[in-house]
């Protein structure tokens, strides 16, 4: 979450919002979300039901839930997702900013 903190600026410049998901209870998600200052929506997810709802893999060997990202566009349409196979395989903001920008020059 810190690489999609990093480049925020650049993902309100494409009218996107972030929301990111957590497999924390809500007083300690808050809790971190408040320590790092996180710019955007974060939601707790303790009871897994949005990582069910997005078949969000978890893996116990692999320390628990991999990383997932989507882009949900206005009409609720999942424009792309990557389901990570390791918590390093993450795509880079600048894959994500540049697929951004090619959907937005598509609904233009």
């Amino acid at each position: 979450m810190a690489q999609l903190r990093q480049d925020y600026p650049e993902f309100v410049l494409r009218n996107t919002e972030i929301i990111a998901v957590g497999p924390e209870d809500t007083v300690s998600f808050a809790a971190w979300w408040k320590q790092h200052k996180m710019p955007f929506v974060g939601i707790a997810d303790p009871e897994h039901q949005l990582a069910d709802l997005y078949r969000q893999e978890v893996n116990l060997l692999k320390l628990g839930r991999m990383p997932a990202q989507f882009i949900v566009d206005r009409q609720g349409l999942i424009r792309y997702q990557h389901h990570s196979t390791a918590m390093w395989d993450i795509p880079s903001n600048q894959e994500i900013l540049q697929y951004l920008d090619n959907l937005n020059q598509e609904i233009s």
